[in-house]
């Protein structure tokens, strides 16, 4: 079997006996790897708050935010698709606030942070999926974006258009997060300004179109007043967001730790970079609309639904016979931005799939092409015209994921309903936690059911609210039916809560040879001794035999780092 590990430490590992697992040469390069699959050591974490931040944040460049905000107020018109826009940013921060915290204190992505939230270790699994279906989906929305401005401004077939939309993230993907900060730090700029000027050209232009707005209708006849179905269905698509959360968590684990001296850049860093990406991306989502509703009449309702259209309609005025070529550059920073950050983050997610279900891990840089290879078929067969049906079906799902979570963190935990940390190595872990996994099952089912008018058009409009306040119920109700025994099958004698120990002394693993810091680290019963937390995802001999053993005596730290 080949697989992963980092040799960068292999001189500090004991050498007398061969590693009983070497990694695949993609997989043992942790400049790629950045710790995919596993907790992200301190050491690793050498980025400030604002770096991350900032890196964090340049992934919701997306423009898929100008076409959702245009569709929601086209169909449903100004005031209730305002509203919605507005309820559906207010539930994801309240949402994504204890997610972001969690994923920057213990440094673990969103699939990891499932694991200890009240899902179990192959419960996750499927979340897994939802989170990587999230990716796809709005990776495939992207992407035919940037190949409409390849249309529009080269007169490249969209076939084609697609293809170079997916090739040109590759290599910003597969380098992982040395080569995604510097590229979202250097493009931040001109992504900045080619975001503020049309909105300035049309204050200084036609200020009196901002009233009009406010007074649209819609195309589909909704009118300018309030509609609660309306509002619900809006809400419905605005929210199949909330899933951007578990890609902003993939940069928040390489926070550094927060001290007394950091502690209000680390907030600030958290908070914005976290929840606060839906600040940006609701306004994005007016804004869109707003352009959408401006170029109407020039360009038609299809082409207002693209944002390229709208946009080049906005600051052709300014900039002339340069104003194409501007909203080209514009869009296709754009889409790489945010197309690089869907690509890393489904990486991830297919990875932590696979490893769990195969035992095999050829290295995250295979799976940015799955990723990549399965959004390209979705924008060949026509994605985008079906934006809001895909949308508004997928939010019942991630919703239902996001609030069991949600609640795991911010009511079980507090309550002592569960444990006060979180734990996502194998080796502690039940298969199934009912408590997380059958609320996100149980939340999405009904809330499925109530979409397609089972409950009838009240309900099918509000799905996903239904969604989330069934799972954020049943999380503490099933904790206290369970007693939260199916959060823990043996306590962590290595790290957990109450072992006095120096979380960044280093353990070689007994398996592969390389050393880790004590989060990643296990107490193996089948090895006798220290296990990483990646090789004991992918053994599939033995069967488990650690949950029936006591714990094992590990040896002294190899040595200590910072």
């Amino acid at each position: 079997m080949t697989e992963i590990l980092s040799d960068s430490d292999s001189e500090t590992a004991d050498t007398t006996t061969p590693p009983q697992r070497r990694y695949a040469a993609l997989a043992a390069n942790e400049n790629r790897e950045d710790y995919s699959l596993r907790f992200a050591a301190q050491s690793f974490r050498k980025w400030s708050p604002f770096v991350v931040a900032t890196t964090a944040l340049g992934g919701i460049a997306y423009l898929a935010d100008f076409a959702i905000g245009a569709s929601i107020v086209l169909s449903y018109g100004f005031t209730s698709g305002m509203l919605a826009i507005l309820a559906a940013a207010v539930v994801i921060f309240v949402t994504g606030v204890p997610i972001a915290r969690a994923c920057a204190t213990y440094g673990v992505d969103m699939d990891l942070l499932t694991r200890g939230a009240g899902f179990g270790y192959f419960g996750s699994t499927l979340t897994s999926l939802v989170y990587a279906s999230f990716t796809v989906i709005f990776f495939s929305l992207e992407g035919s974006i940037m190949g409409q401005a390849f249309q529009l401004a080269l007169g490249i077939p969209l076939p084609i258009g697609y293809l170079l939309a997916t090739l040109i993230v590759l290599p910003f993907a597969l380098y992982g997060m040395g080569a995604v900060a510097k590229m979202q730090t250097w493009t931040q700029p001109l992504w900045i300004a080619g975001l503020v000027l049309p909105f300035i050209v049309v204050l200084v232009r036609e200020p009196g179109r901002f009233a009009d707005f406010a007074a649209f209708g819609g195309t589909e006849g909704a009118g300018s007043g309030f509609s609660a179905i309306g509002f619900g269905f809006g809400m419905g698509v605005a929210l199949s967001l909330i899933g951007q959360i578990g890609e902003q968590a993939d940069y928040l684990r390489f926070m550094p730790e927060k001290t007394a001296s950091n502690k209000r850049s680390w907030w600030a860093a958290v908070l914005a970079a976290g929840p606060g990406w839906v600040v940006l991306g609701a306004a994005k989502q007016i804004g869109g609309a707003l352009l959408a509703f401006l170029a109407l009449g020039a360009v038609g309702k299809t082409a207002a639904l693209e944002p390229i259209a709208p946009y080049l309609d906005a600051v052709k005025p300014a900039l002339g016979p340069v104003a194409l070529t501007f909203a080209a550059l514009f869009v296709v920073v754009s889409q790489i931005k945010i197309n690089t950050t869907n690509a890393y983050s489904g990486s991830l997610s297919f990875a932590n799939f696979f490893s769990r279900v195969l035992h095999k891990h050829p290295g995250r840089a295979w799976y940015v092409l799955v990723n990549c290879g399965i959004a390209l078929a979705l924008m060949e067969f026509g994605a985008f015209a079906f934006l809001n049906k895909i949308l508004g079906f997928y939010s019942n799902v991630a919703i239902a994921w996001i609030g069991a979570v949600c609640a795991d963190l911010v009511i079980a935990k507090p309550l002592g309903l569960s444990p006060r940390y979180i734990e996502f190595k194998r080796a502690y872990l039940h298969k199934v936690n009912p408590v997380g996994f059958g609320s996100m099952l149980i939340a999405s089912v009904v809330s499925i059911v109530a979409y397609f008018g089972a409950f009838g058009p009240v309900l099918a409009a509000f799905s996903p609210l239904l969604a989330v306040v069934i799972a954020v119920v049943l999380v503490p109700t099933l904790a206290i039916a369970t007693r939260g025994k199916y959060y823990l099958v043996r306590p962590n004698t290595v790290s957990g809560p109450g072992v006095e120990a120096d979380l960044r002394a280093t353990h070689v693993c007994s398996v592969c040879g390389d050393p880790y810091e004590l989060p990643d680290i296990a107490d193996c019963a089948k090895q006798g001794g220290a296990i990483c937390s990646l090789c004991c995802t992918l053994d599939s001999t033995c069967h488990d035999m650690c949950r029936e053993a006591g714990p094992v005596a590990l040896p002294e730290p190899t040595f200590r780092t910072g």
